[in-house]
């Protein structure tokens, strides 16, 4: 029993060791794991989008699909950055907004290198 007691507070120790050096130590999460995915050229900016499915559809209906990404930093101590997926359809003939998609929110990838 004490052998499974001293097994348990070796892992928790090793545990809290890389979660505190992953969080504190320039660098280390990105030498692990890899670095985090650029940011889109057009952050925050409206974009009208032609190719997606969704876009020919509201084509047909004559609306102009746009959309946009908004960046969501970290926060708090296990918070992961964030993209906000924004889309709208507007009307051909006078640029009015016809609807609102709702927000998809994507967690940022890490890419190998």
């Amino acid at each position: 029993m004490f052998y499974v007691l001293l097994v348990f507070v070796a892992a928790a120790s090793i545990a809290a060791y890389l979660l505190f050096f992953l969080n504190q130590v320039p660098g280390a999460k990105e030498e692990r794991f890899g670095a985090l995915e650029a940011l889109p050229e057009h952050l925050g900016r409206w974009k009208v989008d032609e190719i997606s499915p969704e876009a020919r559809a509201a084509l047909e209906k004559g609306l102009r699909r746009e959309v946009r990404v908004l960046y969501e930093p970290a926060t708090g101590l296990f918070g992961g950055e964030v993209f906000i997926h924004q889309a709208r359809c507007r009307r051909l003939s006078d640029n009015a907004i016809e609807s609102v998609e709702p927000e998809r929110r994507v967690k940022r990838r890490r890419v190998k290198p």
